[in-house]
């Protein structure tokens, strides 16, 4: 298990004051993004949405690690990765809001969230085949999955192809102890998820996802493994302090949970302390990062409120080039005078 904030002080890690910074206030922007996602779904403004409060550390820390040219592979619950890489706020509220494209002009690779689970991870690897097959060691790709997703058939199919072909693959689970109402121990007999890499023949790693200075240097060290053609699964612990979705309520399935205090403690307030007790930031720095941040979104939501053009028909042409006559007939069939 890697950490380094319960273990060093500021000056025994490989991160300056300015990374520290960063960090922080990645975690805090993600946070404040969350917090106002969960209340534009409540008033109505988007359908559903996934809470990722108490898993900042973990996904700002894996997304520091990346390269510029480096490949983030995201799901649904993963906007503080996806925030972190440069992702605008107002490209993930539009996918919330339902619609299927991205519309800034980002320059690093982000490939678009999946929502199906485990789906992506085959999509990982595809990427990281293409690389291998064009010759090129300027990137790698970091897969991001939940722990539910181990037990979904692609995840075992995307690791096996990985270690036969030497897929440049870094494969970060999430480990939040639940998938939707099932805890980990329900989810697998195998001691740790990390431990389901040695079947595949690739290296398996467990992490503090609490602890962002621990996860980044343990992707970094990843990556430069998978660059070497040798994958590699991620296990980083963490906690969901909210529901699955919005939809869910978490009171039916949990009350007290058998984990450490340093798994279900609050990473931000965690890391804070760690760097106000270190000198590294001052009282306030928090509350400013928050204040710009519900600023920026308030901003952003306003401008998709003003520029939203699309209609709902517009599902049917943001997957195929050519609509296949089925669902040329559906789109018929619901907009009769499209």
């Amino acid at each position: 298990m890697h950490r380094v904030i319960a273990e060093n002080d500021v000056a025994d890690t490989s991160f300056d004051a300015e990374e520290m910074q960063t960090i922080l206030q990645q975690m805090v922007r993600a946070r404040t993004f969350d917090e106002r996602a969960v209340s534009l779904q409540r008033r109505g403004w988007m359908s559903g949405y996934p809470p990722f409060k108490g898993q900042e550390a973990s996904q700002v820390g894996g997304a520091y690690a990346l390269q510029e040219t480096d490949w983030l592979v995201p799901t649904y619950r993963s906007n503080a990765m996806q925030l972190a890489r440069g992702v605008p706020p107002s490209d993930i509220l539009r996918f919330r809001r339902g619609y299927p494209e991205y519309h800034s002009d980002h320059e690093r690779p982000v490939f678009p969230q999946a929502v199906p689970i485990a789906t992506q991870t085959l999509h990982a690897v595809g990427i990281g085949m293409a690389i291998d097959y064009d010759d090129s060691d300027q990137a790698r790709v970091l897969c991001y999955l939940g722990d539910g997703a181990t037990s979904e058939g692609d995840f075992h199919e995307a690791l096996n192809f990985a270690g036969v072909f030497d897929a440049p693959v870094v494969f970060f689970c999430e480990n939040n102890h639940w998938a939707i109402s099932l805890p980990r121990d329900r989810q697998t007999a195998a001691p740790t998820i990390a431990a389901k890499a040695d079947a595949y023949g690739i290296e398996g790693t467990r992490v503090d996802g609490n602890d962002p200075l621990a996860v980044a240097e343990t992707v970094e060290r990843a990556l430069n493994r998978a660059a070497t053609d040798e994958p590699v699964l991620v296990e980083s612990l963490t906690y969901r302090q909210g529901p699955h979705t919005t939809s869910d309520d978490p009171e039916r399935y949990r009350d007290d949970v058998d984990l450490p205090e340093w798994r279900t403690a609050d990473p931000i307030e965690r890391f804070e302390g760690y760097l106000l007790d270190n000198g590294v930031i001052e009282d306030g720095f928090v509350d400013d990062v928050e204040q710009q941040t519900r600023e920026q979104i308030s901003s952003a939501v306003d401008t998709i409120e003003e520029t939203e053009t699309e209609s709902p028909e517009d599902v049917f042409d943001s997957v195929y080039a050519d609509l296949p006559p089925r669902l040329q007939q559906q789109r018929t069939h619901f907009f009769p005078l499209g």
